[in-house]
């Protein structure tokens, strides 16, 4: 059975412009927009984004659109660069005209945006993990990953579980890998955590091994913990095994995909991080709510894409069902209406967990979507 039919059938929305046999362009009633990286440095998280969107599009539209309506989706790669990214959502709204958008696959590019849609008045939802993107709410601006912050706090209660107080931190330079080191330095008092060690790499360093010399010889220390994602990370735990450090290494959501375990190599057994329920989809009690959805938009994409999932994916699938729901409920496109409908959110079993949005709370999760995970032997276990 195809991902829509075994959900309600009103999935997904988006949609690359059509091409019917005659070579005529079809009539799109509905524009959603996004900008994507589906190029460049994020473009292993764009990339899944992307194909995701597309593949709901050509669903939905096969079955009719959404309520008789058909939906053309506007897409843009941004190349993860933020300039690129407020160009394009310019282009959405002034150009194409468009009543939402999905988007902003980094938090650098997300940033870049907002203000064009906050002054446009058009319901913008984001696939980028920093905590400042939904905080302090922003009345047109939603966001389906779990927050750096949240990242931050799971990592701390199993730390603070294992009898782990004394931490050292080694932090990416981008605009994700900053909130979050920020954010985690924060909420260490919180969860008697100290922080003995603070170090830092950038995009382009291709070894870390100097700045984990330093923390390794920090005393005391009892763990690392690595926010960043991309390749950095993967070098980091090359390293970190190569310098044989005897304390356990925890790295960030942001890693959440196979490609991070095929890059470290045999330096991954025995990493912790915080992840979705996308990643252990069969590992999932069968009266878990979200197996259903995670088993379904799995073997859908893998079957489209003949790649494996990842949990990047899975926020463009959360946000393009949360669009679709929000645009059956307004019974219209208007993006006054969208937007009161995202916000109005409640019970929406995503990839990323229950999702209960409001006034307050412009992204609906909490700490239980998190699934604390280990890697042994080459892949995902739960350990929490």
């Amino acid at each position: 059975m195809k991902l829509l039919d075994s959900f309600k059938a009103t999935v997904a929305v988006l949609a690359v412009a059509a091409v019917s046999a005659s070579g005529v362009p079809a009539v799109a009633d509905i524009k959603i927009g996004a900008s994507l990286s589906q190029t460049g440095p994020a473009s292993f998280l764009g990339d899944p984004e992307a194909k995701t969107l597309q593949m709901l599009v050509d669903e939905i539209n096969e079955k009719g659109g959404i309520k008789g309506e058909k939906v053309q989706l506007i897409l843009y790669d941004d190349g993860g660069d933020p300039n690129n990214g407020r160009t394009f959502a310019t282009r959405l709204v002034e150009d194409d005209e468009v009543v939402a958008v999905i988007g902003g696959t980094t938090t650098g590019t997300t940033m870049a945006m907002i203000p064009v849609f906050e002054e446009a008045e058009i319901p913008f939802i984001s696939l980028a993990g920093a905590v400042v993107i939904v905080e302090p709410v922003k009345k047109w601006v939603f966001k389906t990953p779990h927050t750096d912050k949240m990242a931050c706090g799971k990592i701390y209660g199993d730390m603070k579980a294992r009898g782990l107080t004394k931490v050292g931190l080694i932090s990416g330079s981008g605009g994700f890998e900053t909130s979050m080191r920020e954010q985690c330095l924060a909420l260490a008092g919180e969860y008697g955590i100290e922080i003995v060690a603070d170090e830092s790499y950038g995009p382009k360093d291709a070894d870390m091994t100097p700045q984990l010399t330093k923390i390794g010889n920090t005393a005391g220390l009892q763990a690392v913990l690595n926010p960043g994602f991309g390749q950095g990370p993967a070098i980091v735990t090359r390293n970190f095994k190569q310098l044989n450090l005897q304390v356990p290494l925890y790295q960030s959501h942001g890693v959440a995909s196979k490609s991070f375990i095929e890059l470290a190599g045999d330096a991954a057994e025995g990493v912790r991080l915080p992840a979705a329920a996308l990643l252990v989809a069969d590992k999932l009690d069968g009266s878990d709510p979200q197996k259903a959805v995670v088993v379904g938009y799995r073997d859908a994409y893998e079957k489209a894409t003949g790649k494996p999932v990842s949990t990047f994916g899975g926020h463009a699938y959360d946000a393009f069902m949360i669009l679709v729901e929000a645009i059956e409920r307004a019974g219209s496109a208007d993006p006054a209406a969208i937007r009161d409908e995202i916000e109005n959110t409640k019970g929406f079993v995503g990839t990323a967990g229950v999702v209960n949005m409001s006034a307050e709370d412009h992204m609906g999760l909490d700490l239980s979507a998190f699934r604390m995970l280990e890697i042994r032997n080459g892949d995902w276990t739960i350990v929490d």
